[in-house]
C-alpha cells in the first residue's frame, strides 16, 4: 500500500507547475553522471587510476541511496569498512578490524573534516555529533596513517563540506518508523568571490527498543572568501546538540525472548531504564582554513577549537566531562619537473576535567572521582612524489610523532599526579604504482603504523589510570588493482593486503560493564577488499541509466601470541588464545546494488547486504549470527531551470531479520547483543529554489 501510493503521486508530480512542461530532466548530483574520480587522500588530488591507495569514496549521490538520516548504510558499502549502532546516535566505525578498540565512537580512525583534525588530542571522535547534510563528500583511506596523518594502525575519513557557488535555498523533512522525524534547512549566498552556506537539521526517533529515543539539533557555517585569483580563506563552524539513551546488552536469552527489552536489572546492579542511561552531548567547533597557490608551490594552514560538554549516567555511575581542545595544520606542496614534494606538521592539545558520581537514578550523587587530563601531541611530515618514466609513479614519505599525557586525581589528599609519555615515533609509507594503459593500474605499497592508546583508554570507564598500555605498532603490505573497462562501462578496484600488528589493544569489561583495555599480544590480518560496477547509459529511451555494482570483504584475522590471563577461585591461569579469530570482525561481508533512472524522473536504489558471523569474545566461545539485509529506496527527482524536487520512500530490512548490530565485545554474563530494528519504512521530500 504505501509503495503503491507513492508510485501514484510521483506519476502526477510532473504536471504540479506549468513551467515544467519545458523542463529538461537533470540531475545533476546523480550517481551514473561519470564524474572523473580525483582522491584527495595523501594530498593525491589525481585520478583514482593514478593513486597507490586503497580508498573508498562517496560523493553526494553514493550518501543519498538510502534515508538522507545516517552516513551508516553509506559508509558499508565501502569493501572494508563496517559501522555499527549500538541505538539511535550510538556508533562505532570499524576500518579493517579496528573496531576491538572501541566500545562507542570512534577510536583508532582519525577524522578529518575541511582539512582540520575532527578527532581530539586523546584519539577519540564522536561522528555522532554530525548530521548527515552537515558533509557532502567523504574518502575512506584504509590501512595505517603514515606520514601525512601522523600516526594510527586503523585508518582515516576525510570529510567535507562543499561552498556551492550558487545561490539556493533549500528544505528537506523525512519520517519513518518508530518516530523517525528530521528535517532540514539550507541557505547558500554566493556573490562573485564570497560564499555563505548556513545549514539547520533536527532529528529525533523514540528507537527500537526501550530506552534508545534520540535527539538532535545541528547548526553548522560555512563562509570562503577568494581574496584573489591565487588565495583563499575559509570558516566552517558546527554547534550540535544530541542526546540519546543507551539501553544496555542483552544476554543471548533475553534476546531471543524480546530482543527490543532494555537490559534489565540483575544482582546489585540495576537496569538501564531504572537508571536513566544515556549520553548528553553538547559539542561546538570551528576553524579558519587560509590556502594560497603559486606557480610551483601551494600552502594549506589552518587552525581550530572545540569544546565538548558530555554528561553520561550510566548503569553503574554518572560520568561528567568539560572537554577543550584547540590545534593547528599546515601543509606546503612543491612542483618539480618530475614530481612534488609534501611537508607539514599538526599539533593537538586537550584538556578534560572529568568528575564521575554515583547515579541516583539519572542524578548525581555522591563523588567517586574528580581528575584533570591534559593531551599534547604533534607530528611532522613529508612525503615526496616521483612521476618516473613509463607512467611509473613513486611515492615515500614518513612522520615523526609523539605524545604526552598527564593526569592528576582531585579528589585524593594530596592530589595524585601521573603521566604517559610516548618516545618519538618514525612511521614511514612507499609505495609505487604502474599505469598499464589510460584504464588500468597496478599498486603496491608498504607502511608502519603507530597507535598510541587514547585517553579513554588509559582512562576508562572504570575510573583507573592505564598507564602501562603500550601502543601498537602495524606492519602493512598490499598490493591492489584499479581499472576502467568496455569504454569506462566496468569499474574494478582490488586490493589485498597483509597487515601485523604487535601490542594489539583490546577491550575488557567487569562485572558491572565497566570497560578497560589490555594489550594482546600480536594479531595477524589478511584480506581481500573488491569493488566491481557496470553502468549503462541509455539515449532516447525510458531507461536513462542502469548500474550494477557490487562491494565484497575478506577478513581473515587470528590472533598471534596472544596469552590471555583469568581468574577463577582466586586462582590466576594463562590460556592460550593464538589462532583465533580476531573479536568483533566477521570474516566475509558481502553488498550488492543496483541503481536504476528514468528519463520521467523515477528512480530506483536497491542494496543487499550479507554479514558472516562474527566472534563477540576473544575465547571464541559465543558468535554472533550471521545476517542478510534487504532495502530500497524509490522516489521521484526532477531539476527545471530554478526549482528542483525530490519526493522519495524506502524500506529497509525487507526480510525483517533479527539481528545484533554493535555488539559489547568480551562482555562479562553473556551480554552482547544490541538489537538493531525489524522491517522499518521511511518517506520524505526534498525541494530547493536557485537563484
Amino acid at each position: 500500500m504505501f509503495l503503491r501510493k507513492l508510485l501514484l503521486l510521483c506519476a502526477l508530480l510532473p504536471a504540479i507547475p506549468a513551467f515544467c512542461q519545458d523542463s529538461v530532466y537533470a540531475i545533476t548530483d546523480s550517481t551514473f553522471v561519470l564524474e572523473e574520480a580525483v582522491i584527495e587522500g595523501y594530498s593525491y588530488n589525481r585520478n583514482i587510476l593514478e593513486v597507490p591507495l586503497a580508498v573508498g569514496s562517496l560523493r553526494s549521490a553514493d550518501l543519498q541511496r538510502f534515508n538522507d538520516i545516517s552516513f551508516l548504510p553509506a559508509i558499508n558499502t565501502i569493501p572494508g569498512a563496517r559501522m555499527e549502532e549500538r541505538s539511535p546516535g550510538s556508533y562505532r566505525l570499524s576500518l579493517r578490524g579496528s573496531a576491538i578498540r572501541s566500545p562507542f565512537g570512534v577510536r583508532n580512525v582519525k577524522l578529518y573534516w575541511n582539512g582540520l583534525p575532527l578527532t581530539d588530542p586523546g584519539g577519540n571522535t564522536y561522528i555522532n555529533v554530525l548530521d548527515f547534510n552537515s558533509v557532502d563528500e567523504l574518502e575512506v583511506v584504509k590501512g595505517p596513517g603514515s606520514s601525512i596523518y601522523g600516526a594510527g594502525t586503523g585508518g582515516v575519513l576525510l570529510l567535507k563540506s562543499n561552498a556551492e557557488n550558487r545561490n539556493k535555498v533549500e528544505a528537506s523533512v523525512t519520517t519513518g518508523s518508530y518516530g523517525l522525524l528530521g528535517y532540514g534547512l539550507k541557505g547558500i549566498a554566493h556573490n562573485g568571490k564570497a560564499t555563505v552556506k548556513l545549514l539547520h537539521s533536527h532529528v529525533e526517533s523514540d528507537g527500537y527498543r526501550e530506552q534508545t529515543a534520540m535527539t538532535r539539533d545541528v547548526f553548522q557555517g560555512l563562509a570562503e572568501i577568494h581574496t584573489d585569483d591565487d588565495r583563499s580563506l575559509s570558516a566552517n563552524f558546527i554547534y550540535s546538540d544530541l542526546s540519546y539513551q543507551t539501553p544496555g546488552a542483552l544476554t543471548l536469552q533475553q534476546f531471543n525472548i524480546d530482543p527490543t527489552k532494555a537490559r534489565p536489572a540483575g544482582g546489585p546492579n540495576p537496569g538501564a531504564i531504572e537508571q536513566k542511561a544515556a549520553i548528553y552531548n553538547q559539542t561546538f567547533y570551528g576553524g579558519i582554513h587560509h590556502r594560497i597557490e603559486r606557480k610551483k608551490w601551494s600552502n594549506e594552514t589552518g587552525i581550530y577549537g572545540s569544546f565538548t560538554n558530555l554528561k553520561n549516567p550510566a548503569i553503574r555511575n554518572f560520568e561528567r566531562r568539560s572537554e577543550q581542545s584547540f590545534g593547528a595544520r599546515t601543509n606546503t606542496t612543491y612542483q618539480f619537473k618530475r614530481g612534488r614534494l609534501n611537508f607539514g606538521g599538526e599539533y593537538q592539545h586537550g584538556f578534560s576535567p572529568i568528575n564521575v558520581y554515583d547515579n541516583a537514578q539519572g542524578k548525581t550523587a555522591a563523588l567517586q572521582s574528580a581528575d584533570e587530563i591534559t593531551t599534547s601531541t604533534y607530528f611532522a611530515f613529508v612525503q615526496s612524489e616521483f612521476f618516473l618514466p613509463k607512467d611509473f609513479f613513486l611515492t615515500v614519505g614518513g612522520s615523526i610523532n609523539k605524545l604526552r599525557i598527564d593526569f592528576v586525581r582531585l579528589s585524593t589528599t594530596p592530589s595524585e599526579k601521573g603521566e604517559t609519555d610516548f618516545d618519538p615515533v618514525l612511521s614511514p609509507r612507499i609505495a609505487l604504482l604502474k599505469k598499464i594503459n589510460q584504464g588500468l593500474s597496478l599498486y603496491t605499497s608498504y607502511s608502519v603504523g603507530f597507535s598510541p592508546p587514547t585517553t579513554q583508554e588509559i582512562y576508562p570507564s572504570t575510573g583507573a589510570f592505564y598507564t602501562d598500555l603500550k601502543p601498537e605498532k602495524g606492519r602493512n603490505i598490499e598490493v591492489g588493482m584499479k581499472g576502467k573497462f568496455f569504454a569506462e562501462k566496468f569499474e574494478a578496484d582490488i586490493t589485498a593486503y597483509h597487515f601485523t600488528l604487535d601490542n594489539t589493544i583490546v577491550i575488557r569489561r567487569t562485572d558491572d560493564n565497566a570497560e578497560y583495555f589490555e594489550n594482546a599480544g600480536n594479531t595477524l590480518q589478511r584480506g581481500l577488499e573488491a569493488k566491481l560496477s557496470w553502468t549503462e547509459k541509455f539515449e532516447s529511451s525510458f531507461l536513462t541509466s542502469l548500474k550494477i555494482w557490487s562491494a565484497y570483504t575478506l577478513s581473515h584475522y587470528t590472533f598471534d601470541n596472544y596469552m590471555k590471563d583469568t581468574f577463577e577461585n582466586n586462582t590466576k591461569n594463562s590460556i592460550d588464545l593464538s589462532g583465533n579469530m580476531l573479536t568483533g570482525t566477521p570474516p566475509h561481508a558481502v553488498v550488492c546494488g543496483l541503481d536504476v533512472i528514468t528519463s520521467l524522473g523515477l528512480y530506483t536504489h536497491i542494496t543487499f547486504n550479507y554479514v558472516d558471523e562474527l566472534p563477540l569474545d576473544d575465547e571464541n566461545r559465543n558468535y554472533a549470527n550471521g545476517y542478510k539485509l534487504l532495502g530500497g529506496r524509490f522516489g521521484y527527482k526532477q531539476l527545471w531551470k530554478h526549482f528542483q524536487l525530490d519526493v522519495f520512500g524506502g524500506v529497509d530490512n525487507v526480510l525483517d531479520a533479527t539481528y545484533s548490530l554493535g555488539n559489547d565485545l568480551n562482555a562479562i554474563g553473556g551480554r552482547y547483543y544490541n538489537a538493531a530494528p525489524g522491517i522499518n519504512f521511511y518517506t520524505g521530500v526534498k525541494t530547493g529554489w536557485i537563484f
